[in-house]
């Protein structure tokens, strides 16, 4: 495993190295136009696997929120959202769903870069309001690690594709923001989010000062081996209801309703407060708040949200 480990690592070193180049020999522009609106994109969204053969991520860590949701059978799969830096490699990259186009509604016009979609869905991602990078578009951007099987080894090359990381936190892009924390709470040592075929663990370590992130069981880490954490984590009860989409082993695909309300649990500074979520729209922001109707801001960090069927 360690040399496996230090194989991939060997292999995207060489890629960032040629990312700061290009392949052509030409420089890269990290504030090239949006295909689509002529105007940088300041958000970018990427769809991450998230099963054993697709660890450790890379670029993971330098996320500004990491999205968790249900897929087909049961699995977990992550939609990881920069806005105020930008790793020189993310991945490895998997295909888009439904689900990420509400979600993204949120912000304005997001970049979203993922390996593909089924056939019937590409016209619905055409019609919705970000600015599809998959690799037919951008081929320049991504790369296959010849260490690991298909189709857990396509990997972003971000530089390469119209994209500007704009120095602000994602967070901030929808109203949320590091405050201190809210009255009461209930002291939290561990947390344990399960999905039917996947789960994910949330750690307090308070000489981190922060929640490190166990996938599946094991510890979650980047591919140098340090350990992933969060500084905020929110657990917010949704709707998961059939789709009209299927995957390639006919396994329907969820749809996860990020518009609406509902309970959340927020996990900041070792403790955990109940709250209440609220998104009145697809174009309209997340809002959290404290049962008594206080905004609840966040910790200093990573922000994890786990979308969790109610129930």
């Amino acid at each position: 495993m360690r040399n496996r480990a230090a194989a991939l690592f060997a292999v995207l070193v060489l890629a960032v190295t040629a990312a700061c180049t290009g392949g052509d020999g030409s420089s890269p522009s990290s504030t090239s136009p949006s295909p689509r609106t002529g105007a940088a994109t300041h958000v970018l969204a990427v769809k991450i696997d998230n099963v054993a053969p697709a660890r450790p991520h890379t670029g993971l860590e330098g996320a500004d929120i990491v999205y968790v949701e249900q897929v087909e059978a049961g699995l977990s799969r992550i939609l990881a959202v920069y806005s105020a830096d930008l790793p020189p490699v993310i991945g490895p990259v998997r295909s888009a769903r439904e689900t990420d186009l509400e979600l993204l509604r949120q912000f304005d016009r997001p970049a979203l870069a993922f390996s593909g979609a089924q056939s019937r869905l590409l016209p619905v991602i055409d019609r919705a309001p970000v600015d599809a990078v998959p690799p037919s578009q951008a081929p320049r951007a991504y790369f296959r690690s010849p260490d690991r099987p298909a189709p857990h080894n396509l990997y972003l090359r971000p530089e390469r594709i119209p994209f500007t990381a704009s120095g602000v936190d994602a967070a901030a892009e929808l109203g949320l923001r590091v405050g201190a924390a809210p009255s009461g709470g209930e002291p939290e040592d561990s947390r344990t989010v399960r999905y039917p075929s996947a789960s994910v663990t949330f750690t307090w370590s308070a000489e981190d000062e922060r929640w490190l992130v166990s996938l599946d069981g094991a510890p979650a880490r980047t591919a140098q081996g340090e350990r992933i954490g969060a500084g905020t984590v929110v657990v917010q009860d949704v709707d998961v209801r059939e789709s009209d989409f299927r995957d390639r082993s006919g396994n329907n695909t969820p749809f996860t309703e990020t518009v609406g309300a509902g309970d959340a649990v927020v996990l900041r500074d070792g403790r955990a407060y109940e709250a209440r979520w609220s998104r009145s729209s697809a174009a309209a922001d997340t809002v959290f708040t404290s049962p008594e109707g206080q905004r609840v801001d966040l910790a200093e960090g990573p922000l994890w949200i786990l979308y969790t069927p109610r129930g």
